[in-house]
């Protein structure tokens, strides 16, 4: 018996067999998976490790990334090598056990100050500008204090940090689970969000008079110059939000206001303002 094959067969059949391989192969290839310390899983190809930072590729993509050392958990790698790089929060926050137990007594009347969140067009503002906020406020509360303690933005920050407590997975807290772990019985939280809107120009003309006499006659002749100069402001729109929790995540205190000036500080003004009507301000 005779088999006939057709060479419209035979391309069929390897055109089959190529795409299968090829999809199989694509299907195989392992990645890099970069778990950070908020959740987020990045998969991809893990380009250099430095001190500080990791260079990453997306699958499929030649844009390298870098993504800061301090964000990241581990990386899972296409061979199955798990690298770590920094602890959980959950395990970080059990190192603060002492703070954790603290009774309610030892926190009675004390304040805590957490970082303000700054928002400037839309975009989040640098970590320093935070802490600037942050320790103005201090400055500020601790002159009218009475009874309360206003623990220092640096100590807040230092238990943060080890309890592995950041902007990005604050909300995975409760304010009391915050306050214990920072050992107070009040935290003052809130935001400021800042855009940019009109430009107000300023202009100065000044006016130069030369009188000039001919030797030979009396009559004058005057000529002059004028020399025009502007100078342009940037104006702003700023609103502060304020919140104070006590230890029972209760919200004792929640005010937002949009401030009057339109200079680029006026969130001093608007701080200062809400600061005197909160129930920890004491003339």
């Amino acid at each position: 018996m005779r088999y006939s094959i057709s060479f419209k067969t035979i391309l069929v059949f390897l055109l089959t067999v190529t795409c299968y391989s090829t999809s199989f192969s694509q299907t195989e290839k392992k990645q890099d998976i970069v778990l950070k310390l908020n959740g987020d899983e990045l998969k991809g190809d893990v380009v250099e490790i430095t001190d500080s930072a990791i260079r990453f590729t997306y699958t499929g993509e030649k844009l390298v990334y870098t993504i800061k050392k301090a964000e990241v958990l581990k990386i899972t790698f296409s061979s199955g090598r798990v690298e770590n790089f920094n602890a959980p929060a959950a395990a970080a926050a059990s190192n603060a056990a002492p703070d954790v137990q603290a009774s309610a007594e030892e926190r009675r009347n004390k304040v805590a100050i957490l970082p303000f969140s700054f928002v400037k067009d839309g975009q989040a503002a640098a970590p320093e500008v935070s802490d600037e906020i942050q320790n103005e406020l201090f400055n500020l509360m601790s002159k009218h204090a009475g009874v309360y303690t206003i623990v220092s933005p640096r100590a807040t920050n230092v238990k943060l940090t080890k309890a592995g407590i950041t902007r990005a997975n604050m909300l995975n807290y409760t304010m009391a689970e915050i306050s214990q772990i920072l050992g107070v019985e009040f935290i003052v939280d809130g935001m400021i969000t800042q855009n940019r809107t009109t430009q107000t120009s300023y202009g100065n003309t000044t006016y130069n008079d030369n009188t000039k006499k001919k030797e030979d006659s009396d009559n004058k002749k005057s000529s002059g110059n004028s020399s025009s100069t502007s100078t342009s402001v940037q104006n702003y729109e700023t609103r502060m939000d304020m919140k104070i929790y006590n230890d029972k995540s209760d919200i004792i205190y929640n005010q937002n206001r949009k401030a009057f000036w339109t200079t680029a500080d006026a969130y001093k003004n608007t701080m200062e303002y809400l600061v005197k009507r909160c129930p920890l301000y004491t003339k």
